[in-house]
């Protein structure tokens, strides 16, 4: 059976650096969206380069940063329990796309073999200055043999940007241990806030969000990789952050107290559908 055309889903701007318009198109078979024209990959780095990308600067200079970096702390705590929930025996940990090495230092701290990688220039830069040695690309851990090798593997909102999606889950399969598990934490376009703000929706994040996922997605993304998702854990802070910066590219301003009632209202719709903003994504070898 030949594979459903792609449709068009939406159009939207790209509201931190370039200011072009892209295409969202949908998946009929995975149920997912991919952003059209992907840029070409040596210009996806110019897409990152604004001090407004928060998890590449560790900004401070407004109350809104200042309350993410409140809420970041809280988080890495709570990924922290999740993991150890699935894995008690602490092994060898890598995180990818490790910004500027705050989970990692977390995961230190408790007792993993903690290790990280993070193609961003300045982020790394960053994460030396807290102690942390990122390598820049997954190469570099191939290039040392690691297959099998981690207990443990994470991306926190990182698998929507990278541009070979396949071959990204690919490698995720290699270097994690038979028994170990994946966690993967991703925008879900199936949410009550993107319904609502919808070409605004600010976790759409063209072009440096090149993928879109809904849990059915990412369900079958793995399933074809002989992987399966076990555990699906929402992120309900992700529904007011995420809000707060819709409200600014709809209205041009933050809108605290609408922002804050619509992150509310997502989250109470997704406690009975489960299509929360963000959820994190726990996956095993579908054959463990």
């Amino acid at each position: 059976m030949d594979k459903p055309a792609a449709s068009h889903y939406l159009m939207c701007k790209d509201y931190t650096v370039s200011g072009e318009l892209f295409a969202l198109v949908r998946d009929e078979e995975l149920q997912m969206l991919r952003t059209v024209p992907a840029p070409a990959e040596d210009r996806l780095p110019e897409y990152y380069k604004s001090e407004n990308y928060i998890s590449h600067t560790d900004g401070k200079r407004s109350l809104f940063e200042k309350c993410y970096h409140m809420v970041k702390r809280y988080a890495l705590k709570q990924k922290l329990k999740y993991i150890n929930r699935e894995n008690p025996e602490k092994g060898r940990l890598l995180d990818i796309g490790a910004g500027t090495g705050d989970f990692l230092l977390v995961a230190k701290a408790d007792g993993w073999q903690a290790e990280g990688i993070e193609p961003n220039t300045s982020a790394r830069k960053r994460a030396k200055e807290k102690g942390i040695s990122l390598r820049e690309e997954s190469d570099e851990v191939f290039m040392e043999d690691r297959s099998g090798a981690y207990t443990s593997i994470t991306l926190w909102h990182v698998l929507e940007h990278v541009p070979d999606l396949h071959r990204q889950i690919s490698e995720l399969k290699i270097l994690l241990k038979r028994e170990g598990t994946l966690f993967v934490a991703v925008p879900n376009f199936r949410s009550y806030d993107a319904e609502h703000y919808k070409s605004f929706w600010a976790a759409y994040d063209v072009p440096r969000h090149l993928w879109h996922f809904s849990p059915e997605a990412i369900k079958a993304v793995f399933q074809q990789h002989d992987m399966k998702v076990i555990r699906q854990i929402p992120m309900k802070f992700d529904a007011f952050y995420v809000s707060l910066l819709s409200e600014k590219y709809k209205t041009g301003k933050m809108n605290f107290l609408k922002a804050f009632r619509l992150g509310w209202r997502s989250n109470r719709k997704a406690a009975s559908s489960g299509q929360y903003s963000s959820l994190i994504y726990v996956i095993k070898h579908a054959n463990t």
